[in-house]
């Protein structure tokens, strides 16, 4: 069979999935602060060591510190965000995926050790920058090792291990939020993150990368394991000749033999005439800077294709319910109700995922986009009516509903584009601006929310339906269908309009 038929080989499935397990970090950083958070920094006891000794029972904050305790992570993933493009171009994906987990491992043991709150805040940034790294090189590494036919429910699968980590960030917080048990549930990132360090040797590097650092016979044999006993001739020469061009594809895959033979391989390093410094379309591309992401007409338009749609991720408001619906719901319910609902939440947007990943590959991106940016303006709206007429059934259905509109399309589609869209020479500049972009805008919403809600409470949310409904404007008239398509293809429809 043809690889650009296959599906689902399964060592690509393992690989991909042993890569997703930085997003269940990811999800759990996200998740941890929710549940547990006021047992965290509000208890009896305060920073006395009563419940064990030479570890405070909490850390005591104020709202606005403990704010910025809980997005403080995002700070973490700006930061690895700017430089995180060049670790990935210069180390490959693979590396950057191992080394990726330190964040993770040290963070997370210095949160659950704190005795200071600005130990738990610097354990929670050092989180952040494996969080901020991950968003970057796990979406990119799963875009290049897939096959075209299950790219969609491999992409959506990072999404779905961020849901799975907040998921049960949240139903394991609710037993540990007593003291000194909160302290567990921040150490828990370290164990999956160290699984990772340990399995991720067993998979391979990105073909695509490898064939940017003129690598060639180590790409095909890469693709060839992805890809398990299908035929990868067609796919490998497409990769190729689009990052080296039509003539330096032509003379690495050089004449097809009969069928069984398929195309005789000929690294480069053997060919002296297809070298970069050749002129003409035989040198592999060099990695862009973001400046000339920004001039060249074709990547410029693809960037800020891809970055708007990292800012409505975020500005549309999932985050702020992640962060605070436990606080949402107190508007209309006790405390340990509220917390019950929050925790139903994160199943909704576990269930509501599972379907994403179910109707990616068949749907299309841009369909799931718009019917998401269309339900989360439409329950917004319904949210702050429920607010406002003091109507619980309405104020949970609507936060229900917009999480479950979110996680089919705003949630997956903003990583899964990015990756699908980016030339590979492109990849790591627009991959770090668009984590950039999207950890400000997280930052941003975890900074500003708690303040606008204490102010206007549910009526925050109608700044979010805004938001949503101008997105799915720019979705409908800028954003094509990747479904189905390769990379190169994409890129060459965006070059008819230079």
């Amino acid at each position: 069979m043809n690889s650009l038929e296959s599906k689902f080989p399964k060592y690509m499935v393992y690989c991909v999935f042993i890569a997703c397990l930085e997003a269940f970090c990811n999800g759990w950083v996200i998740g941890s602060a929710n549940v547990p958070g006021t047992v965290t920094h509000i208890c009896e006891n305060g920073m006395n060591q009563v419940a064990s000794k030479g570890l405070p029972d909490c850390l005591p904050m104020n709202t606005a510190l403990w704010g910025f305790a809980v997005s403080s992570f995002c700070v973490g993933g700006l930061l690895a965000s700017l430089f995180g493009g060049g670790i990935q171009e210069r180390y490959g994906r693979k590396f950057t995926i191992i080394i990726n987990n330190a964040g993770f491992i040290v963070g997370s043991l210095l949160c659950a050790v704190s005795v200071h709150q600005a130990m738990f805040i610097i354990g929670r940034i050092l989180c952040g920058l494996s969080c901020g790294l991950g968003s970057l090189v796990v979406p990119t590494y799963i875009g290049e090792v897939s096959t075209i036919k299950g790219r969609g429910t491999m992409g959506s699968c990072n999404q779905f291990l961020v849901v799975i980590g907040i998921l049960l960030a949240s139903v394991i917080g609710l037993p540990l939020a007593t003291v000194p048990l909160w302290r567990i549930n921040y150490a828990i990132p370290a164990f999956p993150a160290i699984f990772q360090v340990l399995m991720m040797p067993t998979c391979v590097e990105s073909p695509r990368w490898l064939v940017s650092r003129n690598r060639i016979q180590d790409a095909r044999e890469a693709l060839q394991r992805l890809r398990g006993d299908s035929k990868i001739e067609q796919e490998f020469f497409e990769i190729v000749e689009g990052q080296l061009g039509i003539a330096a594809a032509n003379l690495l895959l050089k004449g097809v033999g009969n069928q069984d033979e398929g195309i005789k391989i000929i690294d480069s390093k053997d060919h002296p005439d297809i070298t970069t410094e050749e002129k003409g379309e035989t040198g592999v591309r060099s990695a862009m800077s973001m400046i000339e992401v920004m001039r060249d007409p074709v990547t410029r338009r693809i960037g800020l294709t891809v970055f708007v749609h990292h800012i409505i991720q975020q500005l549309s408001g999932m985050n702020a319910v992640m962060y605070y619906s436990t606080s949402i719901f107190k508007i209309a319910f006790d405390e340990n109700f509220a917390q019950i609902m929050a925790i139903i939440t994160t199943v909704v947007n576990f269930i509501a995922t599972i379907a994403a990943i179910s109707v990616i590959d068949r749907f299309g991106r841009r369909p799931l986009l718009l019917i998401a940016e269309a339900g989360t303006c439409i329950f917004s709206v319904l949210l702050v009516i429920g607010y406002k007429t003091n109507t619980p059934g309405l104020l949970v259905a609507s936060v229900f509903l917009y999480v479950a509109s979110f996680a089919v399309g705003i949630g997956p589609i903003p990583w899964l584009i990015t990756s699908e869209m980016t030339p590979t020479a492109a990849a790591s500049s627009v991959g770090a601006a668009s984590t950039c972009i999207n950890w400000c805008m997280n930052f941003l919403i975890g900074q500003i929310f708690p303040v606008i809600f204490a102010a206007i409470q549910g009526w925050s949310f109608l700044i979010f339906a805004f938001i949503c409904f101008f997105a799915f404007i720019f979705t409908f008239f800028f954003l094509p269908e990747t479904k189905g398509r390769s990379l190169e293809s994409i890129v060459k429809e965006y070059e008819k309009y230079r």
